[in-house]
C-alpha cells in the first residue's frame, strides 16, 4: 500500500511491539519489515524516514539502524533505566559508530 504514496510521506512509524502499553518484548520480524520498507523508499527515490517504536534496547538498536531505521523510540528502556541520560548516550554511541 505504501508503494504508491511513499514519495508523499515524511515518516513511517513502524510498531515493533503490539500497540497498547509500554515494556513489551520486541517482535523479531521487525528487521525484515524495516528492510522491505527501506527497499520501497530506495526504489521510489523517496526521502521518507523510518521510525521504529517499541522494544528498542541496546541489544537491537544497531541492527535496526543497519536494517534501515532512521529514528528509534526507546521509551521504557530509557525511562526505566537507573541513569536515563547515560542510557541515551549509550544508545547513540551504538548507532553512530
Amino acid at each position: 500500500l505504501l508503494e504508491d504514496v511513499i514519495g508523499d510521506i515524511d515518516l513511517v512509524c513502524m510498531m515493533s511491539v503490539n500497540p497498547g502499553f509500554g515494556g513489551q518484548s520486541f517482535i523479531e520480524n521487525t528487521y525484515k519489515k524495516v528492510r522491505q520498507l527501506k527497499e520501497i523508499i530506495t526504489r521510489n527515490n523517496a526521502s521518507t524516514l523510518i521510525e521504529v517504536d517499541g522494544g528498542v534496547t541496546d541489544k537491537n538498536a544497531a541492527q535496526l539502524v543497519e536494517a534501515g531505521a532512521d529514528v528509534l523510540v526507546a521509551g521504557s528502556f530509557v525511562f526505566k533505566a537507573e541513569d536515563p541520560s547515560r542510557t541515551i548516550k549509550n544508545l547513540k554511541s551504538l548507532v553512530n559508530s
